[in-house]
């Protein structure tokens, strides 16, 4: 039986092993058959969506494995609006709007309120938090 899964990260890309269990539980999730919708970054998780996220070359690079990963498996990545202004990842709608000259949210990645979350939990089958 196939469930529809959304996934909530709240550990930064670096710094703790939360964002790549989290994709890891991802690739399993789409390997096994399951359909995962969505992928909320939340708190510290809204670091995963900066562009400016730059590994020594052999470290593995999770912005750009989240990337592949939404891309190949049409999966929705959102981080929390709120959360990422104050972590300093702005968007170009955000700069726009704060009449910022720059922005550094990955490609791929939206910006969206606490209202997705809240979508998020009544949609899928199973939200599991990282």
């Amino acid at each position: 039986m196939s469930l529809r899964y959304g996934l909530v990260v709240n550990g930064p890309a670096y710094g703790t092993q939360a964002s790549r269990q989290a994709f890891q539980f991802a690739q399993s999730l789409v390997k096994q058959g399951h359909q995962l919708e969505k992928v909320f970054f939340y708190q510290d998780g809204v670091l995963n969506a900066s562009s400016l996220i730059l590994p020594a070359n052999d470290e593995f690079d999770l912005t750009k494995a989240w990337q592949a990963l939404a891309q190949e498996h049409n999966v929705e990545l959102e981080t929390c609006v709120a959360a990422a202004l104050r972590r300093g990842v702005i968007g170009q709608e955000e700069a726009e709007q704060h009449k910022i000259e720059q922005h550094n949210l990955a490609q791929g990645f939206q910006q969206a309120g606490l209202g997705g979350l809240a979508t998020a939990l009544l949609k899928f089958d199973r939200v599991i938090q990282f």
